[in-house]
């Protein structure tokens, strides 16, 4: 009776949470020796099963294994690209030359669809924000932008959807950026924040989700080679 019982109540657990008798080793292979020694009808040949259940781990580690290789390939393209552009931006010999590139090849590199450097500047006689490659903007414009008039701290690397929020940025080119990357440029102590923002066509481009570590990188080199025109 006693065993009865027992047989019952094990029956119970292995019915309740079957994975446990598919994934201990010892008892797998036990169930498939008494399989192939004839035990009797009652054991189940559980051969196919613990296979597709490889199977499955299998294709999950090779998917991972896929991804691992797609993020090493993109990150390594994308040090690339940043180093590139970084270095085509030092090529400069003017800072007229250096709008120029950052606009032109500077932007191509980073496949970007417009690049604008944002200035501040506490005389209002002096706001320019005319399309060309720098916007001077009045006072405190970079944090309100960067945080979209929210109180908060602004980051100096900010990704996001564009909605056409502070569009006259962009120009003409305003209806067509799907999203944005908000690079906070600190010019030194003498000088109001600036802000360099990347507007793609590509929705996908910049994304709350992404790493800012390379376009951090290149903020600090930017905002090191802006300091030395400016001085």
């Amino acid at each position: 009776m006693n065993q009865q019982i027992m047989a019952d109540d094990l029956r119970e657990k292995i019915i309740a949470n079957p994975d446990v008798l598919l994934e201990d080793h010892d008892l797998m292979r036990a169930l498939v020796g008494a399989s192939e020694t004839g035990a009797g009808g009652n054991v189940v040949d559980l051969r196919s099963v613990a296979m597709d259940r490889l199977e499955a781990r299998f294709d999950r580690l090779e998917d991972n294994h896929r991804n691992v290789i797609a993020a090493a390939y993109d990150n390594l393209a994308g040090t690339n690209q940043v180093h590139r552009a970084i270095l085509r931006m030092m090529d400069a010999s003017t800072f007229a030359q250096f709008l120029t590139d950052l606009t032109g090849e500077v932007a191509d590199i980073l496949r970007v669809d417009a690049i604008r450097l944002v200035l501040e500047s506490r005389d209002n006689e002096e706001l320019n924000n005319d399309g060309t490659t720098v916007a001077v903007m009045p006072e405190n414009y970079v944090d309100g932008y960067i945080t979209l008039g929210r109180n908060m701290p602004a980051r100096q690397i900010t990704l996001r959807p564009f909605h056409k929020v502070g569009g006259s940025l962009y120009g003409p080119r305003a209806e067509y950026i799907k999203s944005e990357a908000c690079l906070k440029v600190d010019l030194g102590p003498d000088h109001l924040p600036a802000m360099l923002v990347m507007g793609s066509e590509d929705p996908l481009q910049f994304t709350p989700q992404q790493g800012t570590d390379l376009l951090t990188f290149f903020a600090g080199v930017f905002e090191r080679v802006v300091r030395r025109w400016l001085a």
